[in-house]
């Protein structure tokens, strides 16, 4: 099992690329059951939980060639699926379980198992089974496998309600809406999510054919089409990615650009910069933190997780990081999931002063942080980790970091091209 080992204390510099948005490969790699003919797709990321989801569709019979490390996938799923995703396929990772709606559509039934994926609390899948059922499925669930069959003739199209009490649920905007590509007549998704991966999703699936209208919107309406084609599609930059490398050069102090990414889908953030005293200069596909001068502390900033357009819940953990080293007080609020605190211990470790109350978290400034042993628990919590170890004292190792590699193309080798002491090495 790999560690990263961190010496920190240095200020970031350079120019750091964003990779294609794990959040949105991951659903369009599905997507590609929908037709037998072949997809192509660029931007690609080099991730785990790509390689997950590539696995699974060569085990559901889908050729794919290509390669992952230069950003480019062809998939063609074969003429007959035998749509069957068991636990062995499914259990890393939570997005595995979007290969239903596809499968449900193409195959009009499927049995997959209950997904498995980062551990921070109950995310239920019944906004998924509930819009199967309005698109008149039969929904059952026994020994940890969701079996779905749609009725004679094939899914119908239905409205479709998705909220939940915590938001619009992004996983089930996507595989509701991969179902109903091949439905007949039309769906209309009410609560849809409005997430920029969403709306990715959805422009691939109209280059596959499909006719989708709205996506990016709370109202999605779907026309149903009778099969799907061959199409190429290029992979939205990983906002998420962008994020982080921003609370990287925040952190530290240092002046780094983002290059390759979309500033639009960050609006959220960058506000949040703004009210914590970072200076961000704007570009078209790029976007540059500002150097502070030595000494100078990050103003304390109140931030609340919210659906898009609203602060991602995705870069919480990066934020507590950051505001773990204001000057005063900040509250962290997290709406999306409750129970997203699992990095709020380990930073405790290296020297932060937080405490929970609820769904927030009450993050005291410090001024210093200090090297230590800290365990990762998900992929995001991961992220936070490597950023507080780039700035304390002494070294800090960061165990479990296969967690990070579902989410971030070699982290270790980008950060230290921006002068970071990082390496990776095997556990003793």
């Amino acid at each position: 099992m790999d560690i990263f080992v961190i010496e920190g204390g240095r200020r970031l510099e350079g120019r750091v690329p964003v990779v294609g948005a794990k959040n949105s490969v991951l659903p369009i790699l599905a997507a590609s059951i929908l037709t037998q003919e072949r997809l192509e797709l660029e931007n690609v990321p080099d991730l785990a939980d790509v390689r997950t989801m590539v696995g699974i569709l060569r085990e559901l019979g889908c050729d794919v060639s290509g390669e992952q490390s230069g950003g480019r996938l062809g998939i063609q799923a074969p003429a007959e699926i035998d749509p069957v995703a068991p636990w062995e396929l499914v259990r890393k990772m939570r997005a595995s379980f979007e290969v239903l709606g596809p499968l449900l559509a193409r195959c009009g039934r499927a049995d997959v198992s209950f997904p498995g994926g980062c551990v921070f609390g109950v995310r239920p899948v019944d906004v998924h089974l509930k819009g199967f059922e309005a698109l008149g499925a039969e929904v059952r669930h026994e020994a940890g496998i969701v079996s779905v069959l749609a009725p004679d003739g094939g899914l119908r199209g239905a409205e479709v309600f998705l909220g939940t009490p915590f938001g619009s649920s992004v996983g089930a905007t996507r595989n509701v809406m991969m179902a109903a590509v091949l439905a007949r007549g039309t769906t209309v998704l009410h609560g849809a999510a409005c997430e920029p991966e969403v709306v990715d999703l959805a422009e691939c699936l109209r280059a596959m054919g499909a006719q989708i209208h709205g996506a990016g919107s709370p109202r999605i309406e779907i026309e149903g089409v009778a099969s799907l084609g061959a199409a190429r599609h290029r992979v939205i930059p990983d906002r998420i990615e962008a994020g982080t490398y921003l609370v990287a050069g925040a952190l530290t102090g240092g002046r780094v650009r983002v290059e390759d990414c979309r500033p639009e889908d960050l609006s959220s953030v960058l506000d949040a910069f703004w009210k914590a005293g970072v200076s961000i200069e704007r570009g078209a596909d790029w976007l540059e933190v500002q150097p502070r001068e030595a000494g100078a502390r990050l103003r304390p900033t109140d931030i609340t997780t919210q659906p898009h357009p609203g602060f991602p819940t995705d870069l919480q953990a990066q934020w507590m990081a950051l505001m773990a080293l204001a000057d005063g007080v900040s509250i962290v609020t997290e709406r999306i999931f409750l129970d997203r605190y699992m990095h709020l211990a380990e930073l405790l470790r290296l020297g932060a002063h937080i405490r929970r109350q609820g769904s927030a978290a009450v993050v005291e400034g410090v001024q210093r942080l200090s090297g230590a042993s800290v365990m990762a628990s998900d992929l995001r919590a991961s992220a936070a980790l490597v950023l507080a170890g780039l700035v304390a004292d002494g070294e800090t190792r960061v165990h479990r970091v296969y967690h990070i590699d579902r989410g971030y193309e070699r982290i270790e080798s980008r950060l230290a091209n921006l002068g970071a002491r990082i390496r990776r090495e095997k556990a003793s």
